[in-house]
C-alpha cells in the first residue's frame, strides 16, 4: 500500500515560472505516482495545517510568529533565493503536516509507505529562520513529533544540498540520527566529515561530502561503509527520508551523476534500515528538472512497492571513492578529539 499525503503547493506558493521551485514541480511528481498505475493501491490523505504545539518542537515561537506575518502582510523576499506570499504561510503548515498525517495512517495501518509530495520543501529551514527555498522543516517536525513519543527516528538525506536545517535542529537530540550525503563543494556550505553532533548526541550526526560527478555506486558505498554500522548501532523505529531528485544527472542545482535507477537502489537500501514495514516515510524535497523528477518517483516508489516500472539503469565508476575514506578518517578523528576532550576534562577535578 502507498500512502500519499497530499499533493501540497500545486495551486499555492507560486513564485512563477522562472523560479525553480515552482508550482510546476508538484505536477511532475504527482505524474510519476499516477505512472504506477496502482489504482486501489494507493491511498491518498488530504494534509491538514500542522499544530502549533508540533511547529514549535523544533522552531522558535518568535520565528514562527513573525512569518506568519510576513505572509500575511503580502510576504516578499527572505533572503535572494527564497519567497514568501500571501499564502505562503498555510502551504507551509499544511507541507509540514502532511508528514504527521502519514505517521497516523501508518500506525493505523500497520504497513505500507508513505511519500509525502510536499512544496515550501523543508531541510534548509533552521529554528530561526527559512533558506534554500524553504520555510518550514517538514521532516524535522514529523521526527520531532516522534521523539515526544519515545521513538528513536533515522533521517536519510540525499538531497543534492546538505540539509543545514535539520542538522542543526537535531545536532544535540540522543534520539535522532541525521545522515547527509550530498554534494560538496555546494550550498549551503555545510556537511563536513567532521560535524558530528553536540555533547549528548556525539556521533548521531553523519555527513559524506561528495564531489561533482559522483555516481549511484559511490552514495551507496557512502551509506553503506560509513553510515550503517552507526545505523546499526541506533536501531531506529522510524526512517525518514529527505528525498531530493536534484541529484539526478539532469539537474539544473546540482553536479551529481545519478539516474532514476540510481534512487531506486537508494530506497531500497533506506528501506532496509526501518525495523518493519510501515515505518518509512519519505518527504519531497529538491529536484528541477520535470522529466527527471517524473521518471525519479515512478521509480524510488515502484522499488518500495515491488511494482515494475521502466527506469534509468544505474550508474557507476564515477569519483568519490575517496572522498568516502575522507570521509569516515574525518569523522573518526572528529569522534576521537571529543573522547580525549572528554577524558582531559574529567580528570582535571
Amino acid at each position: 500500500m502507498l500512502i500519499v499525503a497530499g499533493p501540497v503547493g500545486a495551486h499555492s506558493h507560486d513564485g512563477g515560472q522562472n523560479h525553480p521551485e515552482q508550482q510546476g514541480r508538484i505536477f511532475s511528481v504527482m505524474d510519476g505516482v499516477r505512472d504506477l498505475d496502482l489504482d486501489d493501491e494507493i491511498r491518498y490523505l488530504t494534509a491538514h495545517p500542522a499544530p502549533l504545539e508540533d511547529l514549535s518542537r523544533v522552531h522558535a515561537t518568535k520565528y514562527l510568529n513573525e512569518l506568519e506575518s510576513f505572509c500575511r502582510q503580502g510576504g516578499g523576499n527572505l533572503d535572494p533565493d527564497t519567497f514568501a506570499l500571501s499564502d505562503s504561510w498555510d502551504a507551509a503548515c499544511r507541507a509540514a503536516g502532511a508528514g504527521l498525517e502519514a505517521i497516523a495512517e501508518l500506525e493505523r495501518l500497520g504497513d505500507g509507505v508513505a511519500f509525502v509530495p510536499v512544496r515550501p520543501p523543508g531541510h534548509h529551514a533552521g529554528a530561526e529562520r527559512g533558506m534554500g527555498f524553504c520555510l518550514l522543516n517538514n521532516v524535522a517536525v514529523s521526527a520531532a513529533a516522534l521523539t515526544a513519543r519515545g521513538q528513536r527516528v533515522l533521517i536519510v538525506d540525499w538531497d543534492v544540498h546538505h540539509g543545514n536545517g535539520t542538522q542543526a535542529i537535531f545536532w544535540d537530540d540522543p534520539d535522532v540520527l541525521y545522515i547527509s550525503t550530498h554534494q560538496w563543494p555546494l550550498f549551503p556550505g555545510t556537511g563536513r566529515a567532521d560535524e558530528i553532533g553536540g555533547p549528548n548526541a556525539i556521533g548521531l550526526t553523519v555527513n559524506i561530502p561528495l564531489p561533482p560527478g559522483t555516481t549511484g555506486d559511490i552514495v551507496r558505498m557512502a551509506l553503506e561503509v560509513v553510515a550503517q554500522p552507526t545505523i546499526d548501532q541506533f536501531n531506529p523505529d522510524w526512517v525518514l527520508v529527505s528525498c531530493g531528485f536534484d541529484g539526478h544527472r539532469d539537474d539544473p542545482l546540482g553536479e551529481l551523476a545519478l539516474s532514476s535507477g540510481d534512487f531506486a537502489q537508494l530506497a531500497q537500501l533506506a528501506s532496509s534500515f526501518a525495523p518493519r514495514s510501515g515505518r518509512l516515510v519519505l518527504f519531497l524535497e529538491g529536484g528541477y528538472s520535470a522529466t527527471a523528477l517524473r521518471s525519479s518517483v515512478a521509480t524510488t516508489l515502484g522499488a518500495l512497492l515491488e511494482v515494475p516500472v521502466e527506469q534509468e539503469a544505474t550508474t557507476f565508476g564515477g569519483p568519490g571513492s575517496e572522498a568516502i575514506e575522507a570521509a569516515r578518517r574525518g569523522r573518526v578523528q572528529a569522534m576521537d578529539a571529543l573522547r580525549m576532550k572528554s577524558h582531559l576534562a574529567g580528570g582535571q577535578g
